[in-house]
Order: structure tokens, then C-alpha cells, then sequence
């Protein structure tokens, strides 16, 4: 089945799964359409990506055509330059960046994951991109797993940039969150300790391991538990989570699973192929060239 937004769009936007490039995706998207956005893009590890500097903009005399033909200009450039890694890895990824921002409602929020190769210029590139006072937290990943490093402080958690469309607007639920166990519960009382406490910025979780029932054999698959926590701070049942870079489906489980409603996207076969086995409930459709 090939990709028709205006046909999702009418169909009041059901649970799917799109095969093909993402820039192309959000192009064919509304303003507005997210609730929540989550992007979980490939880590810059020192691969060569072969991407020219560009930067989209809204122009009415722009030769690119997106959604409802509205047009749009290619502005060239890029952060100052630090590599040459770091210029082809913020050609392909901000681009995608600013789509994210146009396509969050103003209740929206934005959860980008990265590791610390990437994270430090991705605070200065959101804060240009949304604006300072919409940067909402800094979430700090901790984990424990594989090899110990006797020559540096070994790197065992990821970085997740929080940002919102509106400091005025956004949604957030604190209360829907699950609780977690006091690391000391002998100094609370003990109604408090049964209860637990609201995680703070610092999430400790064990990666999706050998023998999880949640393992589905893709190679970066994030644990369900840390997308269930995100879902259920920054969007409502019925809201729409969507996520550009979807690997093994987990934002699209954790939707399905707390009553949201997801779009997926991924270039990969092999994503497709899993999300595909992980969310039969999905609708997977091919997004043509």
C-alpha cells in the first residue's frame, strides 16, 4: 500500500507504519499534526555521510513543494564548523530537526536522543531552533552494560534534549507517570515507600537484554520502559506520537499500549520488517520516491 497523507489524514490519522525516507514524510505532514515527537536518530560514530549543508525555510517563491503545496526555499549553511564528521552529521539532521519543531502542536513536545558525541550541539541547535525558553530538561539515561574502559570514565548513558513548542502551553502529567523505588526507603515512611517516587532527570534502567520478552533482535532497540515514561508525561490518550527514526517500533508499542495513536517511519526493510511482526495492529504502507 503506497503513503497518502490526505487518505490518513481522513481516516482520522490511524496506527502506522511508513516504509521510506522521513524528510519525505514530514513534508507531506500538516502543522501541527504531533503531540509528541520522539527521535531516536543514528549516533554520529565517525561514519562518512555524504550530505550538503541545508537548512529549510518557508518561502513563497521556494522551488520545493510540500504539504498542500505550500513552497519552500533551501537556505545553505550549517553550525559553525568544529569537523568535517560534525557538518555532514547536522546537514542530514537538521533539517529533520526543524520539521520536528513545525510539526508539534502548541501543546507539543520534542524528546531528542542522543549520546554525548552529539548532544552539547544539539542543545546550541534546539535552543537556536525553538528558543531558549522552551528547552524543558536534559534527561540523563544511566545504564550499566559492557566493556569497562581503563583509560577514560567509561560512557554508560544517553543524553535526551527536551524542548516544547510553547513554555506556555505544553503538556505534561506527572501524575500519570509511573513511580519508581526510593534508592533509600528506610528513610521514608513507610506509606512513602510503598507508593514510590516521581523520577527525577536521571533515569536509571537496564538496556532490553538477551533474554527480555520484550526483545526483538534489532540492534538499538531502546527499553520499552523508557518510551512508556515519555508517552505518559507528554501526551494524553488519543494524542498522536510520532516518531521519524522508528527502528524497532518501541514509541509505537508504548503508544499502542497507554491508548495514543502512532505514525512510524523508517528507510530500513529490516525496521519494517520487525515493527511490522512487534505491531500487527499497524497499518504498514510504502512511501514512494
Amino acid at each position: 500500500m503506497r503513503w497518502d497523507a490526505d487518505a490518513w489524514l481522513a481516516a482520522e490519522r490511524p496506527d502506522t507504519i511508513v516504509h521510506g525516507d522521513n524528510l519525505a514524510l514530514a513534508a507531506t505532514l500538516p502543522d501541527g499534526v504531533a503531540r509528541l515527537i520522539y527521535l531516536d536518530p543514528p549516533f554520529n560514530t565517525g561514519r562518512t555521510q555524504r550530505h550538503q549543508p541545508v537548512r529549510t525555510v518557508r518561502d513563497p517563491e521556494g522551488a520545493r513543494r510540500g504539504f498542500q503545496g505550500r513552497s519552500y526555499a533551501e537556505v545553505r549553511g550549517a553550525l559553525s564548523r568544529y569537523d568535517d564528521r560534525f557538518d555532514d552529521y547536522w546537514a542530514f539532521l537538521g533539517p529533520r530537526l526543524e520539521e520536528a519543531w513545525r510539526l508539534l502542536d502548541e501543546r507539543g513536545t520534542l524528546y531528542l536522543h542522543l549520546d554525548y558525541r552529539e548532544a552539547h550541539y544539539a542543545k546550541v541547535a534546539l535552543d537556536a531552533l525553538f528558543g531558549r525558553d522552551c528547552f524543558l530538561n536534559e534527561l540523563i539515561w544511566a545504564y550499566d552494560y559492557g566493556a569497562k574502559s581503563t583509560t577514560r570514565w567509561p560512557a554508560k548513558h544517553d543524553t535526551i534534549l527536551v524542548y516544547v513548542k510553547s513554555p506556555r502551553s505544553y503538556y505534561f502529567d506527572s501524575t500519570a507517570v509511573d513511580r519508581e523505588p526510593y534508592m533509600a526507603p528506610g528513610l521514608v515512611t513507610p506509606e512513602k515507600a510503598a507508593r514510590g517516587k516521581l523520577p527525577t532527570d536521571v533515569w536509571w534502567h537496564t538496556i532490553v537484554g538477551t533474554n527480555a520478552a520484550e526483545r526483538t533482535g534489532y540492534a538499538t532497540q531502546k527499553p520499552l520502559g523508557i518510551l512508556r515514561r515519555i508517552v505518559q508525561a507528554s501526551s494524553a490518550p488519543g494524542d498522536l506520537v510520532l516518531d521519524l527514526f522508528a527502528g524497532s517500533g518501541t514509541a509505537g508499542a508504548a503508544a499502542h499500549a497507554l491508548g495514543r495513536r502512532f505514525l512510524l517511519c523508517d528507510e530500513s526493510a529490516g525496521a519494517v520488517a520487525v515493527m511490522r511482526e512487534r505491531l500487527p495492529e499497524a497499518r504498514v504502507v510504502t512511501l514512494e520516491p
